[in-house]
């Protein structure tokens, strides 16, 4: 049985021009201890797909599923405090914005211990110590100190650890992680992305990793799903997908990679594919 499933997945916004579909009819799957890539540009819908099944888009959002099952669970359908207490314990994850994620008012010790407080009733001393422990699990030097800071007081590489602390605070069954390595310098990345395969392995996570960088996907991934204009255009394991790609959109994004372009200028998406939604899985 998948760890979670995803059936027909639809998310529209109502606009002044009527309904906007931002994901259309998406399925997908992933096992423990698997890593599941979700690929494609900006706006394909890959980050409100993630936050359909955390519950986190506004009430205004129009969400409908043939399924969407946690451990075989329906997580479609249940009730704000049945919620609650499965998101941030059984399902975390890792926003795209570290800074704008944890909140200016209180320091990240405060954050950390109120999710340890919630879900896993720790008392002060406890907490601390966990704290601490977590801390030091993600790489953030003095944890004893850092406890006491905000997050202003912080680079964007040590509040992006502070965030996977708090996501794997709980030791979660399923980590999402969208866009973890967004505006961090190379070695910071690589940093952080070795630190997330290592406890996905260590704990044996199921991992969800939103991307556009198709290195990060040749680097982490077992499966593939490739995302255009909301609607899933491929999916395949990570080595079919660069050594064969079925969908024009997939031999697009791939032809525009810096290592594979000719002559003096980078290709574009918008030479190979004209934006025609193919089923997935479709020769070219």
């Amino acid at each position: 049985m998948a760890l979670l499933q995803i059936d027909n997945l639809t998310v529209e916004f109502e606009t002044a021009s009527g309904w906007f579909r931002a994901v259309d009819g998406v399925s997908m799957s992933v096992n423990s201890g698997e890593v599941l890539a979700i690929v494609g540009e900006s706006g394909s819908g890959k980050s409100v797909a993630m936050l359909a099944v955390m519950g986190l888009l506004p009430w205004t959002a129009k969400i409908t599923a043939d399924r969407m099952l946690f451990e075989g669970r329906d997580i479609q359908n249940i009730g704000a405090s049945e919620r609650r207490k499965l998101i941030g314990k059984e399902i975390a994850m890792i926003f795209q914005e570290p800074i704008a994620s944890l909140n200016p008012c209180f320091t990240v010790g405060f954050q950390i211990e109120e999710v340890l407080r919630i879900h896993l009733g720790l008392d002060k001393k406890a907490r601390r110590e966990r704290a601490i422990e977590l801390f030091r699990q993600v790489g953030l030097p003095n944890p004893e100190e850092r406890l006491n800071h905000f997050p202003h007081q912080m680079s964007g590489g040590q509040c992006q650890r502070v965030m996977i602390a708090i996501a794997i605070a709980c030791d979660p069954k399923l980590l999402i992680a969208d866009e973890p390595t967004t505006a961090l310098d190379v070695t910071i990345q690589k940093q952080i992305l070795d630190l997330l395969m290592s406890l996905q392995a260590k704990n044996g996570m199921g991992l969800i990793m939103i991307t556009h960088d198709m290195g990060v996907v040749a680097e982490t991934a077992d499966r593939v799903v490739v995302q255009y204009k909301g609607k899933k255009m491929e999916e395949a394991d990570v080595l079919s997908l660069f050594e064969n790609p079925k969908s024009n959109y997939t031999k697009a994004l791939l032809a525009a990679l810096p290592e594979n372009a000719t002559g003096d200028r980078l290709t574009t998406v918008s030479q190979y594919f004209d934006g025609t939604h193919e089923p997935a899985g479709t020769s070219a």
